[in-house]
C-alpha cells in the first residue's frame, strides 16, 4: 500500500508540474528541419486543412509537401474539423518523442515555432525556412490522431 501511495503522489506531482508550467516550450532556434522566419521572407503560401472524414480518419490536406533547401514558406492552417487538431513538423525521431510526451500530458499546450494547435474553425500560420535537404514529417500528436491518419511528409530537396 505504501508503494502505491508513493507512486500516486509522484504521478500527481508530475502532472501538476506539467500543468503549472502550462506550455511546452522548445527553445529551438534552428532545428533539423529549419527555423522560424519573418513573414516578409515567405515567397509562397501553402494552405493546409485539418479535418476528419466520414470514415473517422483524421487528415491533413495536402498530406505531403515539397520544398527547396533554403526556401521560406508561409504555412497557413485551417481546422475544418469538429475537434482540436495540431500540426507539428520535425524529423521522425523528434516527432515520436513529442508523441510520447503528449500521450502522458494530452492537454499540454505548445509554444514551439514548428507547431500550431487549433480549435474547430480556427486559423493559424507558421512561417518557416527549410534549412537543409532531407525527409521530414508532420503530424497531429493529440492522442489518437496520429493513429487515425493525421500525418504527412515533407521533402526538402536542392
Amino acid at each position: 500500500m505504501r508503494h502505491l501511495i508513493i507512486a500516486l503522489t509522484a504521478s500527481a506531482l508530475a502532472v501538476g508540474a506539467a500543468h503549472a508550467a502550462g506550455k511546452h516550450a522548445g527553445g529551438h532556434d534552428e532545428m533539423a528541419i529549419g527555423k522560424p522566419a519573418d513573414a516578409d521572407k515567405a515567397k509562397r503560401t501553402v494552405t493546409i486543412t485539418m479535418f476528419e472524414n466520414d470514415d473517422g480518419a483524421m487528415l491533413f490536406e495536402p498530406a505531403s509537401l515539397e520544398v527547396k533547401e533554403g526556401e521560406t514558406i508561409r504555412l497557413s492552417f485551417v481546422n475544418k474539423g469538429e475537434t482540436d487538431h495540431e500540426f507539428v513538423m520535425d524529423d521522425h525521431e523528434e516527432l515520436m518523442k513529442h508523441k510520447e510526451m503528449m500521450a502522458k500530458f494530452p492537454e499540454m499546450e505548445h509554444d514551439d515555432p514548428n507547431s500550431v494547435r487549433l480549435a474547430p474553425g480556427e486559423k493559424g500560420e507558421i512561417v518557416w525556412t527549410f534549412a537543409k535537404t532531407g525527409n521530414f514529417e508532420f503530424a497531429c500528436l493529440i492522442p489518437g490522431h496520429y493513429e487515425s491518419g493525421m500525418k504527412g511528409e515533407i521533402t526538402v530537396s536542392n
